[in-house]
């Protein structure tokens, strides 16, 4: 695998500055000590908290509200204000967005987990997505390529076996599904619309699309952790002017 893809995760500053054109993704591990989960849920809105009362599991709840908690924690830093104060605004897909009435509300982020993993995407005044996902064993990634796949890239998977055609059909799922997030479609959109280049050597790249957008996409795929693949994708960039990978612990960020 190209270490282009292996980011150098960083210790997070205590003052959070976004530059114009950068990115910032978060990586955090969910499963944290019962009174973290405790804390967090008391910075949830009602609504988050109903939704996190709904999951049967008390495991998929407690990452829920890990990963929504730590959100608001993180975009709180940001913004430099308490993460129970913040308000988001819903697409009708669901995409969480800042409220119109909220200072800074050019400021985009987006978030994915799985299993015990989570991943945030934060940029100023461009539509963000972003992607995770878990390298498990998918029996039949060739029939799911030839459905929801562009014809070249269920190509791609079929010439390939082992290791490399999963890692292969997972990095070019989290591609498309970090566009269509982006969008604001997310799985609800045409899969085999949006279409990816893929390569061990060179980054990922988006070849066509159906939505027109002046300026393209930037797509950054990465391994975020050992049997995990993640994509990140902006609009109206051809390259960002830097992309920092920060790694979340208990207390580097309180809000």
């Amino acid at each position: 695998m190209n270490r282009k893809r292996q980011p150098h995760w960083q210790t997070p500053p205590h003052n959070l500055v976004l530059g114009k054109d950068e990115i910032h993704i978060w990586r955090v591990h969910l499963d944290l000590p019962v009174e973290q989960i405790a804390q967090l849920s008391q910075i949830l809105s009602e609504d988050e908290q109903t939704r996190a009362e709904r999951f049967r599991f008390p495991q998929h709840r407690q990452r829920f509200i890990a990963a929504r908690g730590i959100l608001r924690q993180l975009l709180g830093a940001y913004l430099d204000l308490p993460g129970d104060r913040l308000i988001f605004n819903y697409s009708s897909r669901g995409k969480p967005s800042l409220a119109p009435s909220m200072e800074r509300a050019n400021l985009e982020f987006n978030l994915s987990h799985s299993q015990d993993l989570a991943v945030y995407g934060f940029t100023l005044g461009r539509r963000i997505g972003i992607d995770l996902e878990y390298l498990r064993s998918t029996t039949d990634v060739e029939g799911i390529a030839s459905r929801f796949f562009a014809a070249k890239e269920s190509e791609i998977i079929n010439n390939l076996v082992g290791e490399k055609q999963q890692q292969a059909f997972f990095q070019i799922w989290t591609a498309k599904e970090a566009y269509l997030k982006a969008t604001g479609e997310g799985i609800a959109g045409s899969l085999a619309a949006v279409e990816v280049s893929w390569s061990e050597e060179f980054p990922i790249c988006l070849l066509s699309f159906p939505e027109n957008t002046v300026g393209g996409w930037f797509l950054h795929d990465f391994i975020p952790a050992t049997n995990y693949v993640a994509t990140v994708a902006v609009e109206g960039l051809t390259e960002a002017n830097k992309i920092e990978f920060w790694s979340w612990y208990s207390g580097s960020q309180k809000n």
